[in-house]
């Protein structure tokens, strides 16, 4: 299946899965020339970022992702939003992962951010080969590990 067609494919489940659970999430797809493939935002709306991670559940959620191509690998920036404590419970890393789960890059986080919610970091060098055409990127929680919501991001071809 060509890069366009599960493209396409892919924007029909999200729709499909989002209209089922009726999501008031936006979508927004970007006009691009004929024969390239059209770049996909799904924008959570701010009130219910700030609710994602709750003291709670423990887990951090990665609730956007941009990567941008480089001379020298990908640059990968995620928004993370976490129930951060303090030094006892915070986000301390996020992964770049191959829809199969291999690690292909990992941005350390080292120190709490209790008081900056939701909060990005970027992490450049990152090698992503080039028939991977999406990642899932992951936040992990000091205390409660890899339980928050992942972010499937596509691969801009460089």
């Amino acid at each position: 299946m060509s890069r366009p067609d599960r493209t396409v494919l892919l924007l029909t489940a999200v729709v499909i899965v989002l209209a089922a659970c009726g999501s008031d999430l936006a979508t927004t797809t970007t006009s691009v020339p004929e024969g390239t493939t059209p770049t996909t935002t799904t924008a959570i709306p701010a009130d219910a970022a700030s609710t994602l991670a709750s003291p709670g559940d423990g887990c951090a959620d990665v609730i956007d992702v941009t990567i941008e191509p480089g001379d020298a690998g990908y640059t990968v920036s995620a928004t993370v939003a976490s129930a951060d404590t303090g030094w006892d419970k915070y986000a301390d890393l996020w992964e770049i992962r191959s829809l199969d789960g291999t690690v292909l890059g990992e941005r350390v986080l080292a120190h709490p951010h209790e008081t900056e919610q939701p909060f990005t970091r970027s992490v450049g060098g990152v090698a992503i080969p080039e028939e991977v055409f999406e990642v899932v990127v992951v936040a992990r929680d000091s205390v409660a590990g890899f339980c928050g919501a992942e972010y499937v991001a596509e691969v801009p071809q460089p």
